[in-house]
């Protein structure tokens, strides 16, 4: 496969104006905004369709037989949309977007435009930072009683790493099927299905 190949399938990326312009022309896209429920329900665009990337991955093909306008996905930074991006061009999608920054972005650009808030939560980037931190901490204070304990730190520096040569994280997926990220209204891939077709 050439390079050109390569860069076709590349999902393309909005600013935060440039998604504003999108959403006044029409209902010719879907967004679709992958973080947790529980980051969702802190903050989000409205008219958003809350598809968390977890379960986007469980059945791709059948959410993407849902989608029928070129969808676009925003997560915190980026990131993630971007994996969801990936998931859904190997699921048959193609045109797909992701708002570059993502709702980092958004907040430092258009403030509060379009915007709908509920109860705040730390975001899993910030939960991640927290446990990651927490470990490395504890492994230190610990060795100074029980030296072995050091390797505990160590592994939390090499799964760091780790995450950042692959843009995947670990942590990030345990930390988001915990109780505290959750909504009462939970996403599995039916529940994703029926908002798209009340779109």
């Amino acid at each position: 496969m050439t390079d050109t190949a390569n860069t076709a399938t590349l999902p393309e990326k909005v600013d935060p104006s440039t998604l504003t312009e999108l959403r006044s022309e029409g209902p010719d896209h879907v967004l679709i905004d992958v973080r947790t429920p529980a980051e969702f329900e802190s903050e989000h665009l409205d008219g958003a369709i809350n598809i968390p990337l977890d379960t986007l991955k469980e059945d791709p093909e059948r959410i993407a037989s849902e989608i029928d306008a070129p969808p676009v996905l925003v997560c915190r930074s980026g990131t993630r949309a971007s994996q969801a991006a990936e998931t859904l061009t190997q699921a048959g999608i193609d045109g797909q977007r992701v708002m570059e920054g993502g709702m980092l972005a958004w907040l430092q650009s258009q403030q509060d435009r379009d915007l709908v808030r509920g109860r705040e939560r730390w975001d899993i980037e910030r939960q991640v930072r927290f446990v990651a931190g927490l470990l490395v901490l504890i492994g230190v204070l610990a060795s100074l009683a029980w030296p072995p304990a050091l390797a505990l730190s160590g592994f939390v520096g090499a799964g760091l790493v780790f995450a950042a040569a692959t843009n995947t994280c670990a942590m990030g997926m345990a930390l988001a099927k915990m109780p505290w990220n959750g909504t009462a209204e939970q996403c599995d891939v039916d529940m994703a299905v029926q908002r798209l077709a009340r779109r």
